[in-house]
């Protein structure tokens, strides 16, 4: 009966009844497979003939449906199903073409979505395990899909930050392995870095909620300077530099100097709020936040300055290593002629 569930006919004369219905079978079918599967009830009644890539594939469903609930008891037995599926799995054999079908791109969706929503910390700290673990299973055109994928659907900073260190991962294995991945260098590399290294909305970035994703693609860019020579160019850095600058490091470099500027200024104006011993409110991310005293307040604005300082000194040491880099070549090449 589990593996015939979706084949059933439709008799139903009214479209809202067959509906409850169905949505009724796939939480009892999902709930099923846990049982099956965690739970291990019955199990020895499964056929042994199953391959793991296809009880990953009927699972994928049903940890789509624990994951769309938004009660912590629900969905953290999707997280367990899927756990008990990858496990099965060797790490880099799950083929790219199994991200054409939905619920492989929707569950990791659905993974970040406990990683950044969830109320209670072992659930997301657990999200973000399975979310490592399935990209490991994947081959390497399926680990750059779902990098694409993510980049472009996250809104969070800090997930942006997790895909792009993964990122970086898979170029050193790259750049380290005899026969170079063509997803990790070259053109295909080139597509992705652009997804990568750029600020959102330019210049008018807010850099304070985005210092996650920005520290990350600077460490990026920092490693592929280190680890790429000009002349070997495996990764198309060098040939990618100037856009680079002009649709990251330059709105960087003004980004943070208008910031700088204006959490200074308002470090000056809660300092003389500070001396009438006022309460007085603070804006991040175009939200005001509750009225604190002074002193919270100066915390507040000291700890974004000390996040922008951090940001331009990571940046002067990358756009140092680039000239290192450019001038050395440079000088090679002048000695060959």
């Amino acid at each position: 009966m589990i593996f015939k569930h979706g084949r059933k006919k439709r008799n139903w004369d009214y479209l809202e009844f067959e509906e409850e219905e169905d949505k009724q079978l796939v939480d009892s079918m999902a709930s099923l497979a846990y049982l099956v599967f965690v739970q291990g009830i019955s199990i020895d009644q499964l056929p042994m003939v199953l391959s793991p890539l296809y009880l990953l594939q009927f699972n994928m469903g049903h940890i789509e449906v624990f994951l769309q609930r938004t009660e912590e008891s629900v969905f953290s037995k999707g997280l367990d199903l899927l756990e008990n599926s990858l496990l099965r799995i060797e790490d880099n054999s799950l083929l790219h073409r199994y991200l054409e079908i939905k619920s492989f791109l929707t569950v990791p969706q659905g993974l970040v979505k406990v990683m950044t929503l969830c109320p209670v910390e072992t659930l997301r700290k657990k999200s973000l395990a399975m979310l490592q673990l399935y990209i490991n299973k994947l081959d390497s055109q399926g680990k750059y899909t779902l990098f694409r994928c993510l980049l472009n659907t996250s809104n969070h900073s800090g997930v942006e930050a997790f895909i792009i260190q993964n990122i970086k991962n898979q170029i050193d294995m790259s750049l380290k392995s005899t026969c170079n991945s063509k997803w990790f260098t070259g053109p295909q590399l080139v597509s992705l870095l652009d997804l990568v290294l750029c600020l959102p909305e330019g210049a008018e970035t807010d850099l304070l909620q985005n210092s996650d994703r920005i520290m990350a693609s600077l460490n990026l860019l920092r490693y592929l300077v280190i680890k790429d020579n000009e002349n070997d160019n495996q990764t198309g850095l060098w040939t990618e530099l100037g856009k680079i600058g002009n649709n990251f490091l330059k709105p960087l470099h003004m980004g943070l100097n208008m910031s700088k500027a204006h959490y200074e200024a308002e470090i000056k104006n809660s300092q003389e709020v500070q001396k009438s011993k006022d309460l007085c409110s603070i804006t991040v991310g175009g939200e005001e936040l509750p009225n604190m005293p002074p002193e919270m307040q100066l915390k507040v604005l000291h700890s974004a300055l000390f996040t922008f300082d951090l940001i331009e000194s990571v940046l002067a040491r990358v756009e140092e290593l680039i000239e290192i880099k450019t001038k050395s070549t440079s000088e090679e090449n002048t000695e060959i002629k």
